[in-house]
């Protein structure tokens, strides 16, 4: 009886990691493989090697990521270990193995600075450490490893972690005013639809109906929005009453810049795949009412 094709999911226990998880359960043609940062540091390349020696993946999925953007201005050298160097040995470990990588990157790459969406190839900019980072990160797979598919996403939330979402709901429930910036633009990306839509990539190009083609794919939920047009639909689905107030990123200011344009061009990942994206809306309303179940 032939084995099930196995993939290794690295970074396991953060928020798109678990909903990887989740679609284990329905995805039986995988075997699965989980490992949190505590059972696999990706910056020890040798516990790397020995860790591909023991599973020896077909697919390896990096959701393993420094992401505390403002905590990265201060903790430089650690963003990049994990961001950039552990990207590195991870993908050349991957390429060593005849292993497809899939690493996911950020619109933080670019500046923001633009008024129509960002397309794979449009120049790259990143105006805080946490981007320069993961724009790193980029470079040294794609230097180790020409088969690395990088997805590059935005506003990503979930019903596990911390997250835009799970905070606005904690912060509507405790106080009865909230200010939200309504001058940085951008689409949210439900954590679920991206290991859903990552799933479909490998399912197709190991079934053979797509060939697995490398490179860096943008994708997001459907729509354009504010933080605070998204916070307003948050309080409106889960009926919260609380009185929302727009201010401007300059009235709020953060450790890190923010791009204020964080919208992708998502045709490329359409086309080639063959993927069908999800209104925002609708992705936020399944998100919460998970969240109200659990």
């Amino acid at each position: 009886m032939q084995s099930k094709p196995k993939i290794l999911v690295t970074g396991a226990n953060g928020q798109l990691g678990q909903e990887f998880r989740d679609l284990a359960i329905s995805n039986t043609e995988f075997d699965f493989i989980f490992l949190s940062k505590e059972q696999l540091s990706i910056q020890k390349i040798d516990e790397v090697k020995i860790c591909f020696e023991k599973f020896k993946p077909q697919y390896c999925i990096n959701c393993a990521a420094y992401t505390q953007v403002d905590k990265a201005e201060q903790e430089i050298e650690l963003a990049f270990q994990i961001n950039a160097t552990a990207v590195g040995f991870l993908s050349s470990v991957c390429q060593a193995f005849n292993t497809n990588f899939i690493h996911i990157s950020t619109d933080y790459v670019f500046d923001g600075t633009a008024n129509i969406p960002y397309k794979e190839n449009t120049s790259t900019n990143p105006v805080s450490i946490y981007g320069s980072s993961k724009l790193e990160g980029e470079k040294l797979a794609f230097q180790n490893n020409i088969n690395t598919i990088f997805i590059r996403t935005s506003w990503v939330y979930s019903s596990f972690g911390k997250n835009f979402v799970k905070t606005m709901l904690k912060l509507m429930g405790e106080k009865n005013e909230v200010a939200v910036v309504n001058d940085q633009l951008g689409s949210p990306t439900y954590a679920f639809d991206l290991a859903e839509v990552i799933i479909q990539i490998i399912s197709k190009s190991h079934s053979k109906i797509v060939s697995w083609q490398p490179g860096i794919y943008n994708f997001s939920n459907n729509g354009i929005i504010s933080w605070c047009d998204f916070a307003t639909a948050i309080k409106e689905i889960s009926k919260a009453t609380c009185i929302l107030n727009p201010v401007s990123t300059a009235e709020f200011p953060t450790i890190a810049i923010r791009p204020a344009y964080s919208v992708l061009d998502k045709e490329k990942i359409i086309s080639v795949f063959g993927i069908q994206l999800k209104d925002w809306r609708d992705s936020l309303k399944r998100c919460l009412s998970k969240i109200e179940k659990l």
